[in-house]
Formats: C-alpha cells, sequence, structure tokens
C-alpha cells in the first residue's frame, strides 16, 4: 500500500493472525513462516495481520520486529494489505516501527503505550505524535490485555485525528461495540479483534475480523466470515459453533499456545512458543486432537488432518 487512502480503501475483510513460528530454542522459522502466509493467502483471506500479541512481539527484540516485518513483506508483496503491529510500552520503539511498517507498504497497528496512569488526554498527544510518522496511516489497536481499555469517547476523539485508517477493537462488551459501530462506522475501518465472538460485530456493521484460530481452521473460519459477509447469518451461526470445543481450549489453555498446537497436529508450521510462554502440556494434546478429529468427520467443517 502506498498511501493513506489506498489503506482505508483496501482494509476489510478477514485477515489472518499469522502466528510466528519459533523452533523450541526460540529461532525463527522463517521457512515455515512463509509456508503459513502462503496457505491462507491461497485460500482467499483478504489480508495478514503479522506480529501482534498472538505474534508473540512482547518477546521480540526492535531488531527483530523489524526483521520480521522486512521478511513478510518480501513474501506476500502488495498481494493482499498487511497490518504491521508496532506496538510497545517505550514511544521511541514504537516511532521506528511505525515508520518502518509505512515504509515497506504495511499498516502499523499501535496501541497505546502500556504505561500506568496515563490520561486520556496523553493517549490523545501520543497517537497525534505517531500518526505522521506513515506514510500509510495507523491502525488504532484497542486491547485491553495492555492493561488500558480505550472507551469508546476516547475512540471518537482519536478517530478525528488526521492519518487515523481504523480500528481494530478488542474490547467486546456489546454496550461499547454498538456505540462504536453506530457512531463510527463509515468514518474509520471497524475490525473486531477476535474471531472467539465476531458474529455480533459483524452483523452491526463492522468491516472485518482479524483471527488467530484461522492459523489452525482456515478453511472454516474463513467459511463462516464468508457466509456472514453474505447475509447468510444461519450458516455462519452453524459454521462458528463447530469449533466451540477448540474455543473452549484455547480460553483454558491460551492463544496461541492452542493454535500453534493445532497446526502442529494438522502438519502446519505452528512451531513453538517463545517464554514467558510454554507449549500445551502434553497431557492436554489428545484433547486438542480430539477436537481436529471431530471436526475432520464433518465435512461442512472442511479440515482434513494430516
Amino acid at each position: 500500500m502506498k498511501d493513506i487512502d489506498e489503506s482505508r480503501a483496501r482494509l476489510k475483510g478477514i485477515f489472518n493472525i499469522t502466528v510466528t513460528p519459533f523452533a523450541r530454542d526460540g529461532a525463527f522459522d522463517f521457512d515455515g513462516l512463509t509456508r503459513n502466509i502462503e496457505r491462507v493467502v491461497g485460500l482467499g483471506f483478504d489480508g495478514l495481520l503479522i506480529g501482534g500479541t498472538y505474534g508473540e512481539f512482547p518477546t521480540m527484540t526492535t531488531e527483530e520486529r523489524a526483521v520480521l516485518f522486512r521478511h513478510v513483506m518480501d513474501v506476500v508483496g502488495d498481494r493482499v494489505p498487511v497490518m504491521l503491529c508496532s506496538a510497545h510500552s517505550d514511544p521511541r520503539v514504537v516511532r521506528e516501527l511505525t515508520a518502518l511498517a509505512g515504509d515497506l507498504g504495511g499498516l502499523p497497528m499501535v496501541t497505546a503505550p502500556y504505561v500506568s496512569e496515563i490520561t486520556d488526554g496523553q493517549i490523545v498527544q501520543f497517537f497525534a505524535d505517531v500518526a505522521p510518522l506513515s506514510k500509510t496511516g495507523i491502525l488504532i489497536y484497542n486491547a485491553p490485555g495492555i492493561g488500558i481499555t480505550l472507551s469508546p469517547a476516547l475512540l471518537e476523539e482519536l478517530s478525528d485525528l488526521p492519518g487515523m485508517v481504523g480500528i481494530k477493537q478488542g474490547d467486546l462488551n456489546p454496550t461499547a461495540i454498538d456505540r462504536i459501530a453506530c457512531r463510527l462506522a463509515g468514518k474509520l475501518r471497524l475490525f473486531c479483534a477476535s474471531d472467539l465472538a465476531f458474529l455480533g460485530p459483524m452483523m452491526l456493521g463492522f468491516d472485518g475480523i482479524s483471527s488467530t484460530n484461522s492459523g489452525a481452521l482456515p478453511e472454516l473460519i474463513l467459511a463462516a466470515y464468508r457466509a456472514v459477509e453474505s447475509g447468510d447469518a444461519h450458516k455462519a451461526r452453524d459454521l462458528h459453533r463447530l469449533w466451540y470445543g477448540l474455543r473452549a481450549l484455547a480460553r483454558t489453555h491460551g492463544q496461541p499456545q492452542v493454535t500453534k498446537a493445532a497446526m502442529n497436529l494438522r502438519g502446519f508450521d505452528g512451531g513453538s512458543v517463545r517464554l514467558p510462554l510454554r507449549d500445551v502440556p502434553a497431557e492436554i494434546i489428545p484433547a486438542i486432537r480430539a477436537e481436529l478429529e471431530k471436526l475432520a468427520a464433518d465435512p461442512r467443517s472442511g479440515v482434513t488432518l494430516a
């Protein structure tokens, strides 16, 4: 993407949150990453999100994140839009990675700086300072997991800043979703940050979703999303219900741990997580396998096992 206008035009649909496959010693598996990217692009996903929370960016150095950005953009080119997470608690790192992401043709995804007792006014000024650094604009990531939740009122204030392209909304409180959908739709691109509960936001008019579990179930989650997109709510509901068991395991044992384990069981390149996360314990693997076998036995899922 070359500028903000192109970012706004192309930022919609289902984006795969691409896990970062690590070897057990923590080394990057770039070949595996490339195969994972080619799989979802080949299936018809609308875009990618690289180096986000479930891409384990907090475990990477700034230099590693820059290498990751460059590798992915070399692989993808301009085939699909790519969100590149440039979040950090240190604004100097955010500035460096945001500028790089825009220069590479990706869309920087930026959280508020996760420091204690930051005020709304300071958050607004932070985004105002960062946005001009990217020629493609920035995507606001409202990520409660970092300890800061941006209120709908604050998101409305941020939406008036130059350079804002969209919001990736991680606060799925129905009241917040309702206000954001009704007041910001058409002004910014709106993305649901979770595939665990995306049907409501999409029915309210969100422009897309980002999905971690699509690393393990790309066929099924893509089909559910396309059903919503085409207006077939009943089909979307039925497909979404199929993988409840895997969602329950992910809620219990964590993402990206369960996603990576399920990818490995399917013969994909999930790899390992980096410390401080730990791979799913061996005793949980049979439960993940059982859920995959259940899906593989249902022709609606499109899931096969290696």
